[in-house]
């Protein structure tokens, strides 16, 4: 569809109402002059299958909300989990870019505005995590690296999301690892968590496509270290993670809750292994739907998954070790 007024839209912008930024940290919308380690990026929703898909381009501004309970570990600070002091977040510079504009009336632009952003945020080599929106975000997400090194991606989902075309749209909320399996600059595909039930025709084309498909009870059953083994080294990790992929009883604000997923600490200490197995190019958040939430707990999740990372990469030398 096209836009019949002819909006000219910014590349991102601050929503008018209630904005915080992630952590609090100072906002630029200005990509040709960004000075950042790490930019924060919101894009709401990607193509949708059907208007309805659209519950969860609230989540960029409710996953920053709920970062404000954690504004302590922008300060040095003791880390429990880890056993690790300081921690310092302050270390690095972390900018919160705002949202990617989309207009109802002409998606398929909103989707190219995306890509076009973080193609602009990783030429300022900075490091994009991104807060979606729904599952078709990582198409556009990881089109912008196109010109950049290699990547794997690394996906936690409790499905494949492996659908060549639904209804005829191609790039929607269960295309996702399909369209990225088609990516030259892809060098493999590794995903993590997967649970419940998936279409066989889905299994059978990710298992052609050369996918490493490793599922929750495997996680589970095996531990992180031994999952951690499964993963090459030395590579650029791109990581894409759909809330289904996890435990409903730390991440309850799902379109449809279910049975299974990674506990807390799985993530966490897997996230944190990926930090220290590679580097870490860029990541997204997808799939949560703020109404369904429980106590803020989604929200207070992914704060701390972000932040428990963030410190595992500085640990590691990630904002030292030279640009992409």
């Amino acid at each position: 569809m096209s836009n019949p007024q002819n909006k000219t839209l910014p590349m991102v912008n601050v929503p008018e109402k209630r904005f915080s930024s992630f952590l609090n940290v100072p906002v630029d919308t200005n990509l040709e002059r960004l000075q950042a380690d790490v930019a924060i990026v919101g894009i709401p929703y990607g193509i949708p299958y059907g208007m309805g898909q659209m519950r969860s381009a609230s989540a960029p501004g409710y996953i920053r909300e709920k970062s404000l309970r954690f504004l302590r570990s922008m300060k040095a600070c003791h880390n429990f989990d880890s056993k690790k002091l300081p921690l310092n977040l302050s270390e690095i510079r972390i900018v919160d870019c705002g949202d990617v504009p989309m207009d109802p009336m002409d998606i398929q632009r909103g989707v190219q505005r995306a890509s076009e952003v973080i193609h602009k945020i990783l030429e300022r080599k900075a490091i994009p995590i991104v807060f979606g929106g729904d599952d078709a975000i990582p198409i556009p997400v990881i089109r912008a690296y196109k010109n950049k090194k290699p990547i794997v991606v690394i996906q936690i989902d409790e499905h494949l999301d492996f659908a060549d075309e639904i209804n005829g749209v191609r790039e929607g909320y269960s295309n996702p690892m399909r369209r990225v399996s088609e990516m030259d600059w892809v060098k493999q595909i590794i995903q993590v968590g997967l649970h419940g039930y998936g279409l066989a025709e889905q299994f059978e084309a990710a298992t052609k496509a050369g996918n490493t498909l490793i599922t929750e009870e495997e996680v589970h059953k095996q531990g992180i270290e031994n999952i951690l083994d499964k993963i090459p080294g030395n590579e650029d990790y791109f990581i894409t993670v759909d809330f289904d992929g996890l435990d409903p009883s730390i991440c309850p604000a799902v379109s449809h809750p279910e049975p299974g997923g990674l506990t807390f600490s799985e993530t966490r200490d897997f996230l944190g292994g990926l930090a220290k197995k590679g580097r870490i190019v860029g990541m997204d958040f997808v799939e949560l739907v703020p109404d369904h939430d429980l106590n803020g707990l989604s929200g207070h999740t992914t704060g701390r998954l972000i932040i428990d990372l963030l410190h595992a990469m500085i640990e590691s030398e990630h904002f030292a070790k030279g640009s992409m």
